[in-house]
């Protein structure tokens, strides 16, 4: 399986641009997949293009500029910097091109709310990360809470709290840096699954704080330099959903680490106690007013073994008229809450969000091998 352009089921024609860390776990999930090929490739460091393109069996090295009008991409896949998020999306549509990629959106709500409309004109899909609320993990939670196993759902607390990526790191300089901090970077992970959880996001408030103005990088041939800290580096908020239901939100850089849970949603008859959501099966917990301790939960719905891009698969064998999981409305609502979040901090009062999302559907309990499996939609190679 992956990488066949044989029978009838002709795969998807894929594009990636951008191809650090994190093109390594999608490179797993999609070139073990049906549902797309991958065509062309593209990085700054053209070696480094090469070297992935040598175990692709239909790619070609490409440019940036090149993959973009390339008539065998039919979707960009987006990894590259946050910075240039923005600028690589508006290229990809103004070509007739799908496009999916890493989060954030965008770095600011403007040039999210460029991309979409940018692709609502051209008639093309947007698609963005994380898709890691799109496994076993959160979406078992999600059945949960939907099942009425915690009764009315009221609230949820949200926590990521870790040491600096200077600590481990070699170039930590983007997370420091507009489009980074812990808010941006981890950010979108806990909120979309706040989201999938408890539904769109209506107001928010918040605080932030930047103890330190440097950084030192402790690993790698850069160890000892300091680098500049432009972005706050401990945020907290309360979301308010549109479901009446309240979020607190914690996501700091300052400290080594939490007990707490990394998602905890409260009900008027029962407690969840969900795992890491930048993780795909992260185990849910449940526990009610007469037990005594949580008791794990089996999983109930969501892509089984899940890895990064998913959410493009998904994305790509979603019905046409039928918006993806992982659709870039989704990912834009994201961006106003965050950019919300930061004015609430900075301007000290309470924000509205000023988009709207639809709760995306839920996940069924879908084995490995049927959710790699080939696709009919999308344009044939």
């Amino acid at each position: 399986m992956g990488q066949s352009r044989t029978g009838d089921e002709t795969p998807h024609r894929l594009g990636i641009a951008g191809l650090g860390v994190t093109s390594a776990a999608y490179l797993q999930t999609l070139t073990a997949s049906d549902a797309v090929v991958i065509t062309a490739v593209a990085d700054l460091d053209a070696a480094r293009a090469r070297s992935v393109a040598a175990g692709l069996p239909f790619a070609r090295v490409m440019t940036v500029a090149e993959l973009l009008t390339a008539d065998e991409v039919d979707t960009v896949l987006n990894l590259t910097t946050p910075a240039s998020h923005a600028e690589i999306a508006l290229g990809a549509i103004a070509q007739g091109k799908q496009v999916y990629g890493e989060k954030p959106l965008a770095v600011t709500l403007a040039e999210g709310r460029s991309i979409l409309a940018a692709a609502t004109h051209a008639g093309v899909r947007v698609g963005s990360a994380p898709d890691t609320v799109l496994g076993t993990g959160i979406q078992t939670a999600r059945a949960a809470i939907d099942d009425g196993l915690i009764g009315r759902p009221v609230a949820a607390s949200a926590v990521m709290v870790t040491a600096g990526h200077e600590l481990w790191h070699p170039n930590p300089d983007d997370h420091y840096r507009e489009g980074g901090g812990p808010l941006f970077d981890m950010g979108p992970y806990y909120i979309t699954a706040l989201i999938h959880l408890l539904g769109p996001i209506r107001s928010v408030t918040g605080a932030s704080s930047r103890p330190q103005d440097h950084r030192v990088i402790r690993t790698g041939p850069r160890a000892g330099e300091s680098i500049p800290v432009l972005v706050d580096t401990h945020v907290t908020g309360v979301l308010e959903h549109d479901s009446g239901a309240l979020s607190t939100i914690t996501m700091s850089f300052d400290a080594a680490a939490t007990v707490r849970s990394p998602l905890e949603v409260y009900g008027t008859e029962g407690t969840l106690a969900v795992g890491d959501p930048d993780t795909f099966d992260a185990p849910t917990g449940l526990r009610r007013a007469h037990d005594g301790s949580f008791h794990p939960l089996d999983p109930l719905a969501g892509y089984v073994d899940g890895t990064r891009g998913i959410g493009l698969v998904d994305q790509i064998r979603a019905p046409r008229r039928t918006a993806a999981r992982a659709n870039g409305g989704l990912a834009l609502h994201v961006l106003d809450v965050m950019e919300s979040l930061q004015r609430a901090a900075s301007e000290g009062r309470r924000v509205d969000i000023t988009t709207a999302a639809d709760r995306p559907a839920s996940v069924p309990l879908t084995p490995r091998a049927e959710w790699l499996g080939a696709v009919h939609e999308g344009r044939r190679v």
